[in-house]
């Protein structure tokens, strides 16, 4: 048995804890008025210092506790939340990760500096703070002399670990308590789950507390409960049945919000004073609906995907034996056990797909720092973060767009002074867009800048002797210096740009990951960068196809049709490598005269015409075989050089067959066009 680390365990949990209080401190500098956004924000941090201090985290506890305070004093409305705040947050969480993940590494000043900037902006919005922290104001006397609380838990409260009878416990250490509990929903013993809690309380609290004080004891049990709080001496008598936990399909009663109008007692009369409802779940999410997760290890994951692709490899040499005999009952094992591997390869590659927002989440933060160092207030806005990509290529994806986003800010969105001038608005916009087309997601960069300045990019590629003066260049191909080692049209270097490591990087990222680059501008408009990509980079279905003597793959989801290649489509060509497709012109490469094979051309050749992007070139090759499940494997860095492959895989006999790199091969398709219609042209 696998015995966890506490304290790793704690490090797990509190990364997602650190993730998402990030989220909510952009959220809150957007809208800083937001309760809800307050109120999670010193959940998190309440959660982070208990169990920071539960596990042996002392520096994590005692730092988290100053800023879990003021987010305390900010919901009591003892002071406003601001931006500088939220900056100051975020500073904070940054440091509270440090302390999490690498404490030797920290340097106290640091922890001591933010704490100090904290309290000179609660000095700021409230009475001055101790030196020992920040301590929160004396509550005022509740008007009421107690409370009544009425409490119902959905009934799989019990499943998630909670334990109702700890938290009336909390309760009574309020104040004198009198508890009524109504068993009128537990069946007959027969009929009894004993993990379901169909108990609901009525809890009569003798105390001087605050509601606050109320609802904190039931802080992390929000969104599976229902619960009312009212002044005694507005509460109506106790009357049973209990508290309905279903939601009510007609209209709330007057004083209530409609969630909680189900909560009131039949007989009861509405107060004067609205009830104070503390169910924080969101309109619609019910337990009931929560799909249950388990945490997994990556590797774990990568481990089962290579025996995935091992089982695809050994039912593909089944099927061919099975094929190549008379034997029906093999025939038919083999056609089950195919069918059970293709549904097993789906379900892990299922697995493994992961929603783009958990990587768009991250640039946020990126941007937000952004515009505040370089003094440029932008808008970030994301479009498809519900689209999935195999885990792997979310991972990679990272560096690139951090790159490009930069990139958009640095160089792409004006100043506020220069965006007037241009009858824009003083903020700036980028777009991270992710979308499906066809087996490809396609990932755009967009910005509404100034857009590329050719000129300047065609005099630098000039300056550094990537092209003659003069030469005839189209703006796509003067473009494609950008994504050049070493090219940057930046004047001076700064801590952003200006030494020419970014494009090029993300161009040899993308490629590794067998996508491409489109880049478009429009002068004054903005400039988009889109990346295709496949959707994973393990498993891919692809197209078997001979040339000569050798076999290889093409991708099937560069694959538009497959057509014959006649003589009189031959003849047409005369000796040009063009074909007529439905009207359009489609350059073709005869793979036979690029992999140099030997022997006779077979007399009925198919053309495979493929696209990435808007274009299209056709691959001529002697055979079409079939389609492939093909397990993509690595070539070693002996062959790092060949361009025109971009991995192997292992067919049914065991024998190797490359996979055609398709955008390598359009661009030289594009090329050798080029050189066609030179001639002609002339």
């Amino acid at each position: 048995m696998i015995e966890l680390d506490p304290a790793e365990t704690f490090r797990q949990e509190a990364a997602d804890l650190l993730d998402s209080l990030e989220t909510i401190l952009l959220d809150l500098g957007q809208t800083p008025q937001d309760r809800d956004l307050i109120d999670a924000a010193f959940r998190a941090l309440h959660t982070i210092k208990g169990s920071g201090s539960m596990f042996g985290f002392d520096r994590v506890a005692a730092f988290t506790h100053d800023f879990e305070t003021a987010f305390d004093l900010i919901r009591k409305g003892k002071i406003d939340a601001n931006r500088d705040i939220v900056t100051v947050s975020l500073a904070a969480k940054d440091y509270i990760r440090t302390l999490i993940d690498d404490p030797d590494s920290t340097d106290p000043i640091i922890g001591e500096a933010i704490v100090e900037e904290l309290h000179r902006l609660i000095d700021g919005g409230t009475e001055a703070v101790p030196a020992g922290g920040i301590e929160p104001a004396p509550e005022p006397a509740a008007a009421s002399a107690g409370w009544r609380i009425e409490i119902a838990f959905e009934p799989g409260i019990l499943r998630n670990g909670t334990n109702p009878l700890v938290l009336l416990d909390d309760l009574r250490a309020l104040g004198p308590c009198e508890v009524e509990a109504d068993l009128g929903k537990v069946p007959e013993l027969d009929a009894l789950d004993p993990e379901s809690c169909l108990i609901s309380w009525v809890v009569t609290l003798q105390s001087a507390c605050s509601r606050d004080e109320i609802e904190d004891v039931f802080m992390f049990v929000r969104d599976e409960m229902k619960l009312v709080v009212t002044p005694l001496d507005e509460a109506a008598p106790i009357s049973f049945p209990p508290l309905d936990m279903s939601l009510p399909a007609d209209e709330p009663e007057p004083g209530m919000t409609a969630p909680n109008a189900a909560l009131a007692p039949k007989a009861a009369t509405a107060p004067e004073r609205p009830a104070i409802a503390s169910e924080k779940a969101e309109p619609g999410r019910r337990n009931e609906d929560k799909g249950s997760t388990v945490r997994v290890q990556a590797e774990r994951l990568d481990e089962l995907m290579d025996r995935v692709g091992e089982l695809v490899i050994a039912q593909a040499r089944l099927s061919q034996i099975a094929h190549s005999g008379t034997d029906l009952a093999i025939k038919a094992i083999a056609e089950e056990i195919e069918r059970l591997a293709s549904g097993l390869r789906d379900t892990t590659m299922g697995v493994r797909m992961v929603p783009m927002g958990s990587l768009f989440g991250r640039f946020r933060r990126l941007v937000h720092d952004l515009s505040r160092d370089l003094g440029k207030p932008v808008d970030f806005v994301t479009v498809g973060e519900e689209t999935e990509m195999d885990k792997t290529m979310i991972e990679r994806l990272a560096d690139p767009l951090v790159h490009l986003i930069r990139n958009a800010i640095d160089h792409g969105i004006e100043s506020a002074d220069r965006r007037s001038q241009t009858a824009k608005s003083a903020t700036g916009r980028i777009e991270l867009a992710a979308r499906y087309v066809g087996a490809q997601v396609l990932v755009t960069v967009q910005d509404d800048g100034a857009g590329l300045d050719t000129a300047r990019i065609r005099a630098k590629a000039e300056e550094n002797g990537l092209i003659q003066p003069g030469a005839s260049l189209s703006e796509h191909e003067i473009h494609q210096f950008l994504f050049h080692p070493g090219f940057s049209t930046a004047k001076t270097i700064s801590a952003l740009s200006g030494r020419g490591v970014g494009m090029d990087v993300v161009k040899r990222t993308i490629e590794a990951m067998r996508g491409t680059i489109d880049l478009t501008t429009i002068p004054g408009h903005g400039s988009s960068v889109t990346l295709r990509l496949p959707l994973t980079l393990a498993i891919i279905d692809g197209l078997l196809i001979r040339v000569g003597e050798g076999r290889y793959i093409i991708p099937l989801s560069a694959v538009e049709e497959c057509i014959e290649l006649t003589a009189a489509d031959e003849a047409r060509a005369k000796g040009r490598s063009f074909l007529s497709v439905r009207g359009e012109l489609v350059p073709f490469l005869r793979l036979r005269d690029l992999f140099e094979a030997e022997g006779e051309a077979d007399p009925h050749q198919k053309v495979i015409v493929t696209s990435i992007g808007d274009t299209r070139i056709g691959l001529v090759v002697d055979q079409i075989i079939g389609s492939h499940q093909t397990v993509i494997k690595s070539l070693s860095k002996l062959h790092s050089d060949v361009t025109m492959f971009s991995g192997a895989t292992i067919l049914g006999d065991g024998s190797a067959a490359l996979i055609l790199d398709v955008a390598q091969l359009v661009t030289l398709g594009q090329v050798r066009a080029e050189s066609d219609r030179t001639p002609e042209a002339a």
